[in-house]
């Protein structure tokens, strides 16, 4: 238990911690939140819980494909905000990275890549 407690803190507090940046600097927060840190804690735990090679190269494998069609999302968001608002933006970029993840997932079936 003290182990997901620990690791719960260590990935909530990289969360704060890059609001935080982002508060004090947009380009800063923008770029340690590109990193992809949360990918690596989770690498890191599971090499730690002692999850086999292939699970482990498999998370990094699908991270890979799942972020491409959540980059629209980031397009539209600053687009969307001065006109919807906060809440309205946040739906609306949802909605559309459900839509892009679709019609990924669609696509890459042509190429042998099966995400779903």
């Amino acid at each position: 238990m003290t182990w997901i407690i620990t690791k719960y803190l260590l990935t909530a507090g990289m969360v704060v911690f890059i609001s935080e940046v982002a508060k004090r600097s947009d380009k800063l927060g923008g770029f340690i939140a590109a990193l992809p840190l949360i990918t690596l804690f989770t690498l890191t735990w599971l090499y730690i819980e002692n999850q086999p090679e292939e699970k482990i190269a498999n998370h990094a494998y699908y991270t890979f494909w799942y972020v491409i069609p959540t980059l629209p999302m980031f397009l539209r968001f600053p687009c969307l905000l001065p006109r919807l608002g906060f809440w309205m933006t946040l739906g609306a970029s949802i909605v559309v990275t459900v839509f892009c993840f679709d019609l990924f997932t669609l696509m890459m079936k042509n190429f042998g890549v099966e995400l779903l």
